[in-house]
């Protein structure tokens, strides 16, 4: 015969206590590793990027620093430390700052117009037109063409004495102009170049942010009756804002950093340095003048630094500049004015 035994119930005042929680087992080696992959793997895969940026960018960078702190002769090496010398001479130069007013002539005449015009020719290109590879080559084809190629091409067409340039303006009765020699017009001849090789390139990137903008919203805005204009302004321009932003930085570095152009516009005269008057002679210019011309490597490397920093300054300027312009926002509260604004609503 058998009998079951029930549990004994628990003594009188004596609190039942519970069970402990089941040890979690510890993780394998195996798991450590997959976690550490996780989290490591991203650094690993961008890290080349910055080894290489710190080698060949970096210690440039840093090397040039050292080196405008002391005397540098090309041919001699290494004199002593002059501290911030070079950069007080190079302030007081009224070269550096000639060469400086050439650079953001240029800059202002080439920039402006490439990016404006560049806009538009996006927008065309993305308006369905038949064979769109064969437009969209097109406009990259000046871009294939080598710096040196276009300047040569472009001297020539702006050539004093039997350009093109002047030959199409004496048809409608205009005198020759002085293309080399005038100031203003050497400027605008360098700018021609440079909006012809980079406008297409510019375009293009224009168009691929324009592309990947929903065509749900151009349906719907024209539905609500907003016109082609209106569509451009409010949907185009605020969405594609960030490539926006990247065309305006890197046009503003590449304009400050123009060499090639005004180097080789006029060759033959003074030693290319940037005309007989230096009436296009670019900062960029000016340091290799400074460079391989005076041997001052000295100076020269405190006019790049110079210039290094005038980039930043101006990138960030462009920066503030076209978020505004894209987003069209109104100037934000301060902090003061926010918290007012809460304390209000709640009273």
């Amino acid at each position: 015969m058998s009998t079951t035994r029930t549990p004994a119930p628990p003594a009188a005042g004596r609190p039942r206590t519970a069970a402990p929680p089941p040890r979690k087992p510890a993780p394998t080696f195996r798991l450590r590793l997959s976690r550490f992959d996780v989290k490591a793997s991203p650094y690993f895969y961008i890290s080349p990027f910055f080894i290489l940026f710190a080698l060949v960018g970096m210690f440039p960078l840093m090397y040039t620093m050292w080196v405008s702190l002391h005397e540098w002769d090309l041919l001699k090496g290494q004199g002593e430390f002059v501290g911030l010398g070079n950069f007080v001479e190079i302030l007081g130069d009224r070269m550096f700052w000639n060469s400086l007013g050439n650079t953001v002539s240029i800059f202002l005449l080439s920039t402006i117009p490439q990016i404006i015009v560049a806009l538009g020719v996006a927008y065309l290109l993305d308006q369905g037109l038949r064979a769109p590879t064969f437009w969209r080559m097109g406009v990259l084809v000046p871009f294939v063409v080598t710096p040196v190629a276009v300047a040569l091409i472009f001297s020539s067409v702006f050539n004093e004495a039997d350009g093109l340039a002047n030959n199409l303006l004496n048809l409608i009765g205009v005198a020759d102009l002085e293309w080399k020699h005038d100031k203003f017009l050497s400027h605008l001849a360098i700018a021609t170049m440079v909006n012809f090789r980079w406008t297409g390139y510019n375009a293009l990137i224009l168009l691929a942010a324009m592309q990947a903008v929903p065509r749900e919203l151009y349906e719907s805005a024209a539905i609500d009756g907003a016109n082609s204009l209106r569509r451009f302004l409010s949907i185009t321009i605020p969405t594609i804002r960030p490539t926006f932003v990247f065309v305006i930085i890197t046009s503003t570095i590449g304009g400050l950093q123009i060499f090639s152009e005004p180097k080789l516009f006029d060759a033959s005269n003074a030693g290319g340095i940037g005309g007989s008057d230096r009436q296009f002679q670019t900062t960029v210019l000016f340091l290799w003048e400074m460079a391989f011309f005076r041997r001052n490597f000295g100076e020269a490397a405190a006019v790049a630094w110079l210039l290094f920093l005038i980039i930043i300054a101006f990138g960030i300027f462009n920066f503030l500049l076209s978020r505004r312009i894209a987003t069209g926002d109104a100037p934000k509260a301060s902090r003061r004015e926010r918290r007012l604004a809460r304390k209000g609503s709640g009273s």
